[in-house]
């Protein structure tokens, strides 16, 4: 479903009519239909626990009709009232929607129905949603411009675990700015909410047009430049009004400008022409999600690329024709917010969050919210031992020393999400079981999972892989490269580690069960000196403590030990990331037997 030109009216007899055969409705699902500027987002999400904190989606469509155009007059470029053709078919549209949500079991009086702009201000706005009541039964929530911003931000905090910055929401209609600080769930905004501009991508689109229209060259320039500044005195009046916390001020200061939380549609697409152009000027990135995908300063504020891409290539992925017209506009607005902001822009962070999300994360409660995504992504797929696989991981792991530590993205999160999903692809061939873990997270089982960054899809893709021992067919190589790009030769040796570790752990329990396959194991890792054959290296000394047992007729110590030769040679320097000189550490494993458990417990 698509454009609005083709949908059939349905009249609200139609809907009592399914009414009559609707199944037993669920309190988890939770229809919201966004009345955006561009368009009409139809959605239905399913809140059930334990997967309530990724917001997994049952349904979703989008209506091409776009509110703000409907109230352009395309001679004169004057407002006009939504036209009643216009209106009509928004009705029909959600009533078409209404019958969806009977037919997939959402409780009526989880359907909701959120406006923003073009609703707002429409010179007929009353009109509009007393229509949209009359015929669908339900009133339709008006959002105050502040309140716009606040439910876009909270959106934002749905798409990442952890938010500290500008969040900037930008519609078809209007542009929200407020700072956002997001941590375990707990999200701190702006007491003064958010900061609206009249600067949406498709009316900043038309008052840049009005601004040239009947004028010379010159006088036109000179025009823009006025509106330029004054935007820059909004950007820099709404900065001082929304109070930004003296910690994101001092962090811009230290680390080289604001990062930004991007979302709404405007924002989205020039987050797409830069991944059009990492995917096909040399630099192949690997994954074509726009939720969690980051862009550097430099990428983010080169308006003059990203204005040739859209005028000259083909065919844009994501990228439509009416987005392709608004690109001017929102390079105009991109180049003007990086010249007004205090300390600047770090980098740009594109998020899926809208007002679907925006609503739904800010209603859960505090508990679920502060779950991490990936984790609860995984956990459908987890193993009966999976909480004892990963502890056993994590005691694998060093604990910090003289200023040697494991990177910080590699969390408790990742790797207990690592155990949920160590099995899989276990029941595929091997030539399908390493490639599949690769893809898993860009456009695998985990592909739709809403609030994973992309570094952490990497992390975890690496891992799974490496788990199924490292084999690649020659097509999958070059992704796998690609994958790597995206982390730092620190992170990329420590995934191959941890999934060395994940493939002896699938040895020694092939169904995820440690109570049920003996023996059990002890390991404990710290940093070391003296490492090597002549003791001359420093590294990491892996120790894997093996219960004693009086009969082993299934020769599980001997297998260890040679299983345990994989993860040692991860520290052999010609396997270093970047070849002998690269990126690696040094690795001894030792194997010993003693008796870790008495009698019961064994």
């Amino acid at each position: 479903m698509g454009g609005g030109d083709e949908l059939p009216r349905v009249g609200s007899n139609q809907l009592q009519q399914a009414m009559l055969s609707s199944p037993n409705p669920n309190i988890h699902l939770h229809a919201v239909v966004d009345l955006g500027s561009n368009g009409i987002r139809c959605s239905i999400s399913d809140l059930t626990s334990p997967t309530t904190r990724v917001i997994p989606t049952v349904h979703f469509h989008r209506v091409n009709i776009s509110l703000y155009e409907a109230q352009i007059d395309p001679d004169t470029g004057n407002r006009v009232p939504i036209p009643r053709s216009v209106i009509d078919r928004v009705v029909s549209a959600i009533v078409r929607f209404q019958i969806i949500c009977v037919e997939i079991g959402v409780p009526a009086t989880n359907i909701r129905l959120i406006a923003t702009e073009a609703t707002r201000t429409a010179l007929n706005s009353a009109e509009f949603t007393d229509a949209i009541r009359d015929t669908t039964g339900i009133e339709v929530e008006l959002l105050r411009k502040e309140e716009e911003g606040i439910v876009g931000a909270w959106g934002i905090a749905s798409s990442f675990s952890d938010v500290e910055g500008l969040a900037l929401d930008l519609g078809g209609g209007s542009m929200q700015m407020t700072w956002i600080i997001s941590h375990a769930g707990d999200v701190q905004i702006s007491p003064k909410g958010s900061v609206s501009f009249p600067y949406g991508a498709a009316a900043l689109t038309q008052k840049l047009a009005d601004i040239e229209r009947g004028k010379s060259k010159g006088d036109a320039a000179k025009a823009k430049e006025k509106f330029r500044q004054e935007m820059a005195d909004n950007f820099r009046h709404a900065f001082d009004t929304l109070q930004v916390p003296d910690s994101l001020r001092q962090k811009a200061r230290d680390h080289g400008g604001f990062p930004l939380y991007l979302s709404g549609g405007g924002f989205r697409g020039w987050g797409y022409l830069l991944l059009y152009l990492h995917q096909t000027r040399g630099q192949s990135y690997p994954i074509s999600i726009i939720n969690g995908y980051s862009a550097p300063k430099k990428d983010f504020e080169d308006t003059k690329a990203l204005k040739e891409v859209a005028r000259t290539a083909h065919e844009i992925f994501r990228v439509s024709d009416r987005r392709r017209k608004q690109v001017p506009s929102v390079a105009f607005l991109v180049q003007t917010l990086a010249e007004s902001l205090p300390h600047g822009i770090k980098e740009a962070h594109f998020c899926q969050g809208g007002v679907r999300e925006g609503v739904l994360f800010r209603e859960m409660l505090p508990v679920v919210r502060q779950q991490d995504p990936l984790e609860v992504a995984t956990a459908r797929y987890a193993p009966v031992s999976a909480q004892n696989i990963a502890a056993l991981i994590l005691a694998a792991l060093p604990r910090p020393s003289a200023g040697r530590s494991v990177p910080s993205t590699i969390t408790i999160h990742l790797i207990q999400a690592f155990a949920n999903a160590l099995y899989v692809h276990s029941t595929m061939s091997k030539e399908l079981s390493s490639s599949a873990a690769l893809y898993s997270t860009s456009t695998g089982i985990l592909a739709s999972t809403h609030g994973i960054p992309h570094n952490h899809r990497a992390l975890l893709a690496l891992m799974l892989q490496e788990r199924y021992g490292g084999e690649l067919p020659p097509r999958d190589v070059d992704f796998k490269s690609h994958l790597q790009g995206i982390l730092t030769p620190e992170e990329v040796w420590w995934t191959r580690y941890i999934g060395k570790l994940g493939l002896v752990l699938a040895q020694l329990y092939p169904i995820g069960s440690i109570d049920t396959f003996k023996p059990r194991i002890d390991p404990s890792a710290h940093w070391a000196t003296g490492l090597g054959k002549k003791g001359k290296k420093d590294g990491l000394k892996l120790t894997i403590t093996i219960q004693r047992v009086e009969s082993d007729p299934t020769h599980l110590k001997e297998e260890l030990r040679r299983d345990v030769q994989k993860i040692e040679k991860v520290g052999k320097r010609k396997n270093w990331i970047g070849g002998r000189d690269g990126w690696g550490v040094k690795i001894l494993v030792s194997v010993k037997e003693e008796d870790l458990f008495s009698e019961d417990q064994a």
